[in-house]
């Protein structure tokens, strides 16, 4: 039984690093290659928009990552590549988009909410006030005599 549990969390782990470059598309050499892994890794498929052309099997992202590879045997550095596919397709191929003007709402907009929410929230427990003890009375005498009874009894 162990034997079987450890045969699926080995071919678990192998699935999860399971990228669709295609061996034609590795480079020779190992530290380009990392740059370009990293690369794809930070850019969008378009015809997915939810994986990185790294995870994608779809014909574009071959091409990007292609391009990618090419650019960076080319000499490029890796903000020369960002910059290049920017210009080329816009910010959307970046799956982190960059701050600036322009984007600021995406970066701004849940902390600003969160910072309203948490406003909201302490001015309205300001403005009503500690929450009253229990009734006005208190209570009876007859109430605290039976509270009195009560007690006696569980103790016994």
């Amino acid at each position: 039984m162990r034997r079987i549990v450890l045969t699926l969390a080995f071919f678990a782990s192998l699935a999860a690093a399971a990228h669709a470059v295609q061996p034609d598309e590795v480079l020779n050499d190992p530290l380009l290659e990392g740059r370009a892994r990293h690369l794809s890794r930070e850019l969008r498929c378009m015809v997915c928009q939810n994986q990185s052309i790294d995870d994608s099997d779809a014909p574009l992202a071959r091409d990007l990552r292609i391009l990618v590879r090419e650019r960076l045997k080319a000499g490029d550095n890796d903000t020369q590549v960002i910059d290049f596919l920017v210009a080329r397709y816009g910010e959307f191929v970046l799956l982190k988009p960059r701050f600036e003007w322009h984007t600021a709402i995406l970066w701004l907009a849940a902390p600003i909410l969160l910072a309203i929410g948490a406003l909201t929230m302490f001015a309205f427990s300001r403005r009503r006030g500690p929450l009253p003890a229990g009734p006005a009375g208190g209570l009876s005498a007859a109430e605290k005599q039976r509270i009195d009874e009560l007690l006696k009894s569980d103790r016994n």
